[in-house]
C-alpha cells in the first residue's frame, strides 16, 4: 500500500526549475565600483539588501569550516559586524564550529540574497575577538537570548527539549528578574579575509562575477587586463560564470 502511494506522488522536475535573474541593462561592471577594495562595496550590498523588504535576515550567512583532515561541515549564522578588519559572527565556544576553528581557523562565509539576485563569497581565517568585546556583544543581546546561551551545551546530545527547558528554568529561579546573566565559553570570531566575491545573476546565464584578492601567485602580477590593482593592498579580477 504504502508503495502504490509513493509511486502515485509527483515529484517537482527539479531540472526545470529556473527563475529570472537581471536583464542586460542591469550588468555589474567595474565601473560601478567606488572604491576599488571589498569591504565598501560588501557594506552597499548589505545596506541595499537591509532596505529589500523580502529579505527577512539580510545578514543571515552561511559559514562552512572544516577540521584538520578537511572534513567540511556547514550551517547559518548570523553577521554582527563588519570593519576594515572583517566580518564578526557569535557562538557557543564549545560548539562543533568552535572545535572546528580550534584545528584549521580557515572558513568560508557565504551571502544569498535572492530578491536582488545578488550572492557574496568570503574566504579567510578566523580568529577569537577579546572577552570584553564578545562580553560586551553578549550583554547587549535580550536576556532571553543571554539565558539560552547559557543554558544550552551547544552541539553536545541532550535527553529531550524538556533538558532544556528545565535548565531554562532553574537558571530564571536563581538569577530572579534583574541578576546579570555570567558570560558562558560563548563569543566572537573575527573573520579576516583574503578573497571576496561578488556575484550577480543574469537570466542569459552569463552571470557577472567579480573576485577581489589579497595575495598574488608566484608567477601572477597586475597586468590591467586580466588583474587589476585595486585599493587597501586588493587586486581584483573578473571570472567567467
Amino acid at each position: 500500500m504504502r508503495l502504490t502511494l509513493f509511486r502515485r506522488m509527483s515529484f517537482v522536475d527539479l531540472a526545470s526549475l529556473r527563475i529570472k535573474y537581471k536583464s542586460e541593462k542591469e550588468i555589474f561592471l567595474e565601473s560601478s565600483i567606488e572604491r576599488k577594495e571589498p569591504i565598501s562595496l560588501f557594506r552597499k550590498w548589505l545596506q541595499d539588501a537591509c532596505e529589500t523588504p523580502e529579505i527577512i535576515e539580510p545578514n543571515a550567512m552561511c559559514l562552512a569550516t572544516a577540521t584538520k583532515d578537511a572534513v567540511p561541515s556547514a550551517r547559518f549564522v548570523l553577521l554582527k559586524d563588519v570593519t576594515a578588519d572583517g566580518f564578526t559572527f557569535f557562538t557557543n565556544y564549545e560548539s562543533r564550529k568552535a572545535d572546528e576553528l580550534a584545528e584549521n581557523p580557515c572558513v568560508a562565509l557565504a551571502f544569498y540574497w535572492l530578491p536582488l539576485r545578488r550572492s557574496v563569497r568570503i574566504e579567510g581565517r578566523a580568529e577569537r575577538i577579546s572577552r570584553e568585546a564578545s562580553e560586551t556583544y553578549f550583554h547587549q543581546r535580550p536576556r532571553a537570548s543571554q539565558i539560552g546561551a547559557l543554558a544550552s551545551p551547544q552541539s553536545k546530545p541532550i535527553p529531550s527539549r524538556e533538558f532544556l527547558d528545565q535548565k531554562e528554568k532553574a537558571i530564571k529561579a536563581e538569577l530572579g528578574p534583574d541578576g546579570v546573566v555570567p558570560l558562558p565559553n560563548w563569543g566572537g570570531y573575527l573573520v579576516r579575509p583574503q578573497t571576496v566575491e561578488f556575484w550577480q545573476g543574469q537570466t542569459n546565464r552569463l552571470h557577472d562575477r567579480i573576485r577581489f584578492r589579497k595575495e598574488l601567485g608566484a608567477n601572477e602580477a597586475v597586468d590591467g587586463t586580466l588583474l587589476h590593482q585595486g585599493e587597501e593592498g586588493w587586486v581584483y579580477e573578473r571570472l567567467a560564470p
